[in-house]
């Protein structure tokens, strides 16, 4: 039966991307099946897998069932997290050979007389990585599948397919996260490897701090003997030319050895002011590959699955009031949720009673809710510079509908409001031309980090 299985994963692989298919099948397997009940049982690591199954795949899993004989009217799948792995201790001889794990298993003898040999104290190298991140524990959903599927492919061949990995998207939506689970994820694999996680500031630090204990060549060396090197908010590096061309000379060295570079940004390359054409150019050798905010659904998962590691309990209904009211970024979604649960087990109360007695005076949740529609028109027009008769006017000046725009996607994204109760409020009759705004902007903040920044701000000020 599990031969069967095998072959209805087979035949998916060949209908779905590489990607996909890592990203949702790597784990899954198949429990039982009761032929008289027409009914299979699938393990998933997670509560978003399950829904992802649900959703998009249990088709197509009874279909690739029905072409094995198995006809099916309904599929369950369970959450088992994948038990750890250990592995099995490798030793290796003076001349490189593997005495365990590898081709030929040494003795017991010549395993004992390897370990009797004096040893050198082995220097530690320092990640800078942060074990908590792992690839188990990023949630993935429709906001960043594909790029989570880069993510393990890289993990599989470090300096491969995708070097460099270049992840960009707003304030967050868990960059740090994702490059620093790739890697721990490629210590797991090859403990081996000189993995460096280094913020873009350290970088620069370090390198001015090199420059002037005359240790340039010392701080090069470094960087070349990498074997993947993992640089975060790149944006930073605006206006610091020395360290830009530094950069630009270890990117190429590493890359030439087929040495894994990974970087995040808030934006794309050719957004960062100042950046070097050479170096932005390289940057996105590989393509590009965006976090966005994630919708409703993706955010219950996130929240779930957090409280699933957490091992805390909490209602549905609890969680989708949070998910429906925190839309700024994932940091904040977990941060309310974060304070909806100490202040649950303070209380001696269940989360969904702490909401409903009002405890969440003072969050995010509750500023949203005293915020008005003309209060979010006040402030897009005074960031803009404007009045709001300008703003809400029939000017089709390009710095006027960008600011009208932007009021649009705040409505509707911040305060829930319908199109057609957003018209009158930034002076548009048609309820279809506030639908193109919100559209606009949400499109053009993927590739614009200068607008996606605008419009952070503007939120900022809003519920300050």
């Amino acid at each position: 039966m599990f031969d069967v299985f095998r072959n209805v994963l087979a035949e998916i692989e060949g209908e779905i991307s590489e990607a996909n298919f890592k990203t949702w099948f790597k784990d899954v397997k198949l429990a039982e099946i009761d032929k008289e009940q027409k009914v299979a049982v699938i393990n998933v690591p997670n509560v978003f897998v399950t829904k992802q199954m649900e959703a998009k795949y249990a088709g197509m899993l009874r279909e690739a069932f029905l072409h094995n004989n198995i006809e099916l009217e309904r599929l369950e799948f369970s959450v088992k997290s994948a038990a750890t792995r250990v592995r099995p201790r490798e030793v290796i001889n003076d001349e490189g050979v593997r005495l365990g794990g590898g081709e030929r298993v040494a003795s017991a003898r010549e395993v004992a007389e390897h370990i009797a040999v004096p040893r050198m104290p082995i220097k530690t190298f320092t990640t800078g990585l942060n074990s908590k991140y792992t690839l188990d524990n990023f949630v993935v959903g429709s906001n960043n599948d594909l790029a989570a599927g880069v993510a393990r492919l890289i993990v599989q061949d470090p300096g491969g397919k995708y070097n460099p990995f270049f992840l960009y998207g707003g304030p967050g939506l868990g960059k740090t996260h994702l490059v620093q689970a790739i890697g721990n994820a490629i210590l797991e694999r090859n403990p081996k490897l000189k993995v460096l996680y280094t913020p873009t500031n350290h970088f620069y630090s370090e390198f001015i701090n090199a420059v002037r204990a005359n240790k340039g060549e010392e701080f090069v060396r470094k960087y070349q003997r990498l074997d993947v090197l993992i640089i975060d908010d790149f944006q930073l590096i605006i206006g610091k030319d020395r360290s830009q061309e530094e950069f630009f000379n270890i990117f190429n060295d590493l890359h030439q050895a087929n040495k894994q570079i990974i970087v995040t940004s808030d934006r794309l390359p050719e957004q960062i002011k100042t950046l070097d054409a050479r170096l932005a150019s390289r940057l996105t050798w590989a393509g590009a590959y965006d976090l966005q905010f994630p919708g409703f659904e993706d955010r219950c998962a996130i929240l779930k699955a957090k409280a699933e590691m957490m091992g805390a309990e909490i209602e549905d209904a609890a969680v989708e009031y949070i998910a429906e009211s925190v839309k700024t970024n994932i940091r904040d979604l977990e941060g309310e949720f974060q304070k909806l649960l100490v202040m649950s087990e303070v209380k001696g109360m269940t989360p969904l009673e702490i909401i409903n007695e009002g405890y969440v005076s003072g969050s995010v949740v509750q500023r949203r809710r005293n915020v008005t529609a003309r209060q979010v028109v006040e402030k897009v027009a005074k960031y803009y510079g404007l009045t709001v008769v300008e703003m809400t006017g029939r000017s089709r000046v390009s710095n006027i509908k960008t600011a009208r725009q932007v009021a649009m996607y705040l409505l509707s994204k911040e305060l829930g409001m319908s199109t057609t109760k957003i018209a009158p409020e930034v002076g548009v009759k048609d309820h279809t031309t506030v639908m193109n705004g919100i559209r606009k902007i949400e499109r053009d903040q993927k590739t614009d980090g200068q607008l996606r920044d605008q419009v952070e701000q503007i939120k900022e000020s809003v519920y300050s």
